[in-house]
């Protein structure tokens, strides 16, 4: 379907509910009212056209400032504006003049003082740069002819840190290029992303920690889905030092309880901890409130000089903070500032079901030397270990052997062992 048939079905939709007639669902009906539950008590349910219930996969806050692209009768936009209290606000874009009288009515009759209503196209939201809190979407994105555009809409004026929560159509990887354009008449058949694509759009866009949840066959090759992501907020690479003692040792005991992330059973205590790690290249990531939320650390690997160039490392992410690059901009730190000191060899080792580790160090310059098998116990079970090492490119790489140095920078993001 083209824009302007979408505008004119949902015109239509507006003109009728308007006019007092809505349509009755049944239970076991994809769409519509049967999403909601007592929290829209009051509300127009019945003039909802959309495959879930956005609000509460979004886990709005008090004092939060929501965005709903394709807002319609208003229905999301109003269970917002009741989720985020009189400090925040809801907004509702639509691009039908007949929705935006019918939300409006919807928004007076519910006392909602907090909400309003705009007229825009999801592909060009009418609101500044980074001032929305929470995007949330129901059944509408699927509908559009560039997505692309959407999604880089919707970073745009998310805050960072500022979240998406939708619910969607999405299309069956098995769904062809000319089944969809013989059922071009059914709405969303033709421009529907795979679960694949939505990821690969959203990530072009910017947006991290992204999950598409399949919920319901809909028919059609078709299937309701949850998604959600995360603009990336800002961190700081910054020197650690004895004031982040607390912080770094609290996220080293977070990836310890994960089980996958060292042999230790416990963290030491600061002055153990600081007299086994190098002075150093070791860096803090700090988040825009100045709070740490990652760690990087080298240690010696032996005391004869030719080892002096080498050294073992320790990176580690706070799980709140996971799929942000902080990792990623960790690693770099530590790289440029071995290869700065004469370091040639950073090495380390990591559990093989720590595949965010491995993909990490992977991308960032690190080798896989090999697995050793049963190379100590963990709680009771003996845990193989994947040896891994990063050779400079260019330290130790000169005529002769001299040591040369110069800067690097690998990419990516996840945790390590300790």
């Amino acid at each position: 379907m083209s824009t302007d048939e979408v505008r004119d079905r949902y015109a239509a939709a507006g003109r009728r509910a308007l006019d007092g007639q809505t349509r009755a669902r049944d239970a076991d009906d994809p769409f519509g009212s049967v999403h909601y539950g007592d929290d829209a008590a009051g509300l127009p349910v019945t003039t909802s056209l959309g495959c879930g219930n956005p609000t509460a996969v979004a886990e709005l806050r008090d004092g939060e400032t929501v965005l709903d692209l394709g807002s319609g009768g208003g229905l999301d936009v109003l269970l917002s504006a009741r989720r985020v209290g009189p400090t925040g606000r809801a907004i509702g874009l639509d691009m039908t003049d007949e929705m935006l009288t019918l939300a409006r009515n919807h928004a007076t009759q519910a006392g909602a003082t907090n909400a309003e209503f705009r007229k825009g196209r999801i592909e060009d939201i009418p609101l500044p740069d980074a001032s929305v809190d929470v995007v949330i979407s129901n059944c509408v994105i699927a509908l559009s002819t560039d997505q692309s555009a959407v999604f880089r809409e919707i970073a745009r004026v998310l805050r960072p840190g500022g979240r998406l929560g939708v619910t969607d159509l999405i299309a069956d990887d098995t769904l062809t290029d000319a089944e969809r354009a013989a059922s071009a008449d059914i709405e969303c058949v033709a421009t529907a992303l795979t679960a694949a694509d939505y990821r690969s759009l959203l990530r072009a866009a910017g947006l991290t920690r992204i999950e598409v949840q399949p919920i319901r066959d809909v028919g059609h090759q078709l299937t309701s889905a949850i998604i959600r992501a995360v603009k990336p907020a800002p961190v700081r690479i910054a020197p650690m030092s004895q004031a982040h003692a607390d912080a770094v040792l609290a996220i080293f005991r977070a990836g310890i309880d994960t089980g996958n992330a060292s042999f230790e059973a416990t963290p030491p205590d600061w002055p153990t901890w600081d007299t086994t790690h190098l002075p150093d290249h070791r860096f803090v990531a700090l988040d825009e409130n100045d709070h740490v939320v990652g760690w990087v650390a080298a240690s010696p690997t032996s005391s004869r000089c030719v080892y002096a160039g080498v050294v073992e490392h320790s990176v580690y992410v706070a799980p709140a903070a996971h799929g942000r690059g902080i990792g990623a901009a960790l690693l770099d730190a530590l790289v440029t500032s071995t290869e700065h000191a004469g370091i040639w060899t950073i090495q380390s080792g990591i559990f093989p079901e720590n595949t965010a580790s491995r993909a990490l160090h992977q991308h960032a310059g690190f080798r896989e030397l090999g697995t050793r098998e049963r190379i100590g116990q963990h709680h009771g079970t003996w845990r193989d270990v994947i040896a891994i090492e990063r050779r400079s490119t260019t330290v130790g790489n000169g005529p002769g052997g001299r040591i040369q140095s110069g800067p690097d920078d690998p990419e990516t993001e996840g945790l390590a062992r300790g």
